[in-house]
């Protein structure tokens, strides 16, 4: 018997480099092949983010839901729903979706909605994580794989990896280190989500 196709939507709002780490990670091992799996969309509330251009080389379809153009939150979120769900997705993940989502979405998807943060949470929920973490004094920083929840930048850790914080370091040159780990650790988690449930 067939195995059902088991499709994953993507969000982003700018470059999507952690979008690219996953798509091509799935590509590379074969998750179609292996799990079923497969990276069916890149969805952008921004209509020039350049990861959008990146999606469509890596062979992924593409779709702008612009918050732009709506009068409202819960228009906004009604109108993106719609675009995700015609995927019918069995993953949902945000990476670098610059929008804070209501309650009522994250619960139309709970349990298969995912985020990377730049930060060992629960430390330094929020923004600004690498500045943060510097003026505090932290030996080390990283990035946390969480479950979204209602509350911002909390949910049930699934991956986190770490990184040192050097002496004279700068917030661009901590995150380009957090960075690194984020295209290792979020195509893991998302392949973890799958093998769990397989």
């Amino acid at each position: 018997m067939a195995r059902q196709q088991q499709n994953i939507v993507i969000l982003i709002s700018g470059v999507g480099s952690n979008m690219a780490a996953i798509a091509q990670t799935a590509a590379r091992q074969a998750w179609f092949d292996r799990l079923g799996v497969c990276v069916a969309a890149v969805i952008s509330n921004k209509p020039d983010a350049p990861g959008l251009k990146t999606a469509r080389a890596l062979g992924i379809d593409t779709h702008i839901v612009a918050h732009a153009g709506f009068d409202s939150r819960e228009h906004f979120e009604a109108a993106l729903v719609a675009s995700i769900d015609s995927y019918a997705p069995a993953l949902v993940v945000l990476a670098g979706f610059m929008r804070i989502l209501t309650p009522a979405f994250v619960q139309h998807y709970a349990g298969r909605l995912i985020n990377i943060h730049p930060s060992l949470l629960p430390a330094f929920p929020g923004l600004h994580t690498h500045q943060r973490a510097i003026d505090t004094g932290c030996r080390f920083a990283g990035a946390t794989v969480h479950q979204v929840t209602a509350e911002v930048d909390h949910g049930p850790i699934l991956a986190q990896a770490v990184v040192p914080v050097l002496p004279g370091d700068t917030a661009a040159a901590l995150a380009a280190r957090v960075g690194t780990q984020e295209h290792v650790i979020y195509p893991q988690a998302v392949r973890a989500f799958f093998e769990r449930a397989a």
